[in-house]
């Protein structure tokens, strides 16, 4: 099993790695397979279906099918052209994709949502419809978001093509019993398995530098989260509060006034300055998606700042050891919240920056793994039940206290020799198993939880 560091981690916009940059990119392959089709097209249709529609205006679905439709992609998104094609379409009704001639597509017509059961393949699901001049079909794709801006049509997900089908890699660990024991049998790091697995595709100029990009993405995020206030997009009034609560930190510095847990608020502050410019529709890193995209480089930021000896030379292997835990988990659970609720989002993503911290800061492989299940076995049964729908409540402070978790985890693996209790397989097949047996209403559909018990309008 091989899942790309870079299929882990991707560049792209709030606030939804499934809800949001999913469907734009299922846009861009129906565009595609329009290019190459022996008909005609006059006009688009499209519809989502269970969690998409449920929580699709909230988490921008409607708007990321749109400009999906019109070209555009999450990774060399900008927002004043997605503006202006925005506005355009909305005046205009129709919709002009590089390489195809302008096609119908009135939004409030042609955009549909379905409240009904959701598509058998998966809870995230969308058609999109290709018509002729009369408004008959001639060209129909199901699509699954399945996590993480992971999109398979109807007929990859039933056939598996979630699975690699590419040339071997030298170190195909689907567990974390086989990743152990490849590790003690060659005498590698985490990192070194999973660098020379990425190797045997891509050149190590070109891993290092998407690395390094990711990371850049990444601190940026960040810098401008720290940066800015104002009230978040959606209807709640969600006021920012990472540049305040940041300026407070900083001038407090110095002053041996605050108390040893004040470090828990600089943790926070970096994750929710993420969550924040996510959820204003921001240029993110999904790690592993976007509700949870705080912790990873919250944990990063944390690391170079605030503990001695952090170099960024070691961010790569960093994000490397984090993306071996993910694919893991994605390979034998989900980190989808529609499917297994927030465990699979912030969940994951704790335990892939706490193996990151451990591992960069010398932690063994066995205690590598070892971190990486006491962060998932501390979030296992969390619901997700975004207030409005929106990606802010709880999912902005979710993702600070999914940062201090991760230390907290690295830091206790640190302290023993790597011998623990509860196999990482073991609470990633438990998480399975959970987010199976949860009621819908828990799973990203904005149906119960917070979601219903606190005012949101």
């Amino acid at each position: 099993m091989f899942l790309s560091v870079f299929e882990m981690f991707k560049v792209g916009i709030g606030p939804s790695s499934s809800h949001t940059m999913g469907p734009m990119v299922a846009a861009a392959r129906f565009l595609e397979r329009l290019r190459t089709s022996p008909f005609t097209a006059h006009g688009l249709r499209a519809s989502l279906h269970g969690s998409l529609a449920f929580t699709g205006v909230g988490h921008a679905t409607d708007r990321a099918v749109i400009l999906g439709l019109a070209g555009l992609l999450p990774d060399t998104y900008d927002a004043e052209v997605a503006e202006a094609k925005l506005a355009t379409i909305r005046a205009t009704g129709r919709v002009a994709p590089p390489g195809l001639p302008e096609l119908a597509f009135a939004p409030d017509h042609d955009l549909s949502f379905d409240y009904g059961p959701a598509l058998p393949g998966h809870a995230n699901g969308l058609i999109l419809t290709a018509t002729d001049a009369q408004g008959d079909a001639i060209l129909k794709e199901v699509y699954y978001s399945i996590g993480g801006g992971f999109v398979l049509t109807e007929a990859e997900l039933a056939a598996g093509k979630d699975r690699d089908d590419g040339p071997a890699v030298p170190y195909p660990f689907r567990s974390a019993a086989e990743m152990l024991q490849m590790c003690e049998a060659t005498g590698k790091t985490v990192a070194e398995l999973k660098r020379a697995n990425e190797l045997s595709r891509m050149s190590a100029r070109e891993l290092d530098a998407g690395l390094a990009r990711l990371w850049e993405v990444m601190d940026a995020c960040i810098t401008r989260g720290l940066s800015r206030d104002g009230i978040l997009p959606g209807g709640l009034s969600v006021k920012r509060r990472a540049k305040a609560i940041h300026e407070k930190l900083l001038a407090e510095r110095g002053m041996n006034l605050t108390a040893p847990h004040t470090i828990n608020d600089w943790m926070s502050v970096y994750a929710m300055a993420v969550n924040e410019e996510n959820a204003a529709g921001g240029q993110v890193v999904t790690a592993p998606t976007n509700g949870a995209a705080g912790v990873v480089p919250a944990v990063i930021r944390y690391w170079l700042d605030h503990v001695p000896g952090a170099s960024r030379t070691r961010v790569g292997d960093f994000l490397l050891t984090a993306a071996a835990i993910g694919g893991l988990i994605k390979h034998n659970a989900s980190i989808s919240g529609a499917e297994c609720g927030c465990q699979a989002e912030v969940g994951s993503a704790a335990a892939m920056a706490a193996a990151g911290l451990c591992a960069v800061m010398g932690g063994t492989p066995a205690q590598v793994e070892n971190a990486a299940e006491i962060a998932l076995e501390h979030h296992l049964g969390m619901t997700c039940d975004p207030v409005k729908g929106l990606v802010q409540v709880p999912c902005i402070e979710r993702n600070g206290l999914g940062a201090i978790k991760a230390v907290s985890a690295a830091s206790l693996s640190l302290r023993g020799d790597g011998t623990h209790f509860v196999p990482l397989d073991a609470a990633i097949e438990t998480m399975r198993q959970t987010g199976e047996d949860m009621s819908h209403k828990y799973k990203e559909t904005a149906l119960g939880g917070l979601a219903i018990n606190v005012p949101n309008c």
